[in-house]
């Protein structure tokens, strides 16, 4: 019959030194059985004089290095101009495109949602952009978990710096320029 153990957490502090462990600093984890559960202890190692007396067992083990969010920063105007300018495209990529960031400005309520209608099985948000009451059309292309990804991946791209991508959207497809300089100026946050 398998029994489950309870185990502490780590407390992020040497029991030693009172130190608090920093992230990605190595350090030892001790238990010690208690009944049915064990309690954990945490050393640095510069606390670290070798296995306490009576401990259950030991292991070495690093303090995870959290993962912080990236902020994604980029101008209105730059977000704005991406929208409007791929109005007229018909390339399903590009229709994703401009329908997540239509709901980015929707966020940052620079886009107002307005209504829906369908046409030929094709679903259209009429929107209007309160600054200059200017009326835009959106195709919702009811995007897949594939196609969410996608978009991700190419937004990302974008608003940590390779601009390049979409800032020279013209008639025809085109490569993404090694100038990305654009990202650096961007001053608000797109989430």
């Amino acid at each position: 019959m398998a029994q489950d153990w309870q185990v502490e957490h780590s407390t992020g502090r040497c029991v030693v030194t009172g130190r608090e462990l920093d992230e990605g600093e190595e350090y030892y984890a001790v238990l010690f059985e208690e009944g049915e559960s064990f309690r954990r202890a945490d050393y640095s190692l510069d606390g670290w004089d070798g296995p306490p007396e009576g401990s259950y067992c030991h292991f070495k083990t690093r303090v995870p290095v959290r993962e912080k969010k990236k902020r994604l920063l980029v101008d209105n105007e730059v977000l704005v101009n991406f929208f409007t300018r791929l109005a007229d495209e018909e390339d399903a990529s590009r229709l994703r495109f401009r329908f997540v960031l239509a709901l980015i400005l929707m966020r940052k309520r620079i886009l107002r949602y307005d209504a829906s209608e369908m046409r030929e099985g094709v679903e259209y948000w009429r929107m209007t952009m309160p600054s200059d009451q200017s009326t835009h059309e959106v195709v919702n292309p009811r995007l897949t978990d594939d196609q969410v990804e996608g978009v991700s991946e190419e937004i990302s791209a974008i608003l940590h710096g390779d601009m390049g991508v979409w800032g020279a959207v013209t008639d025809q497809e085109t490569e993404a320029p090694e100038d990305a300089g654009a990202a650096d100026e961007a001053t608000n946050e797109a989430n």
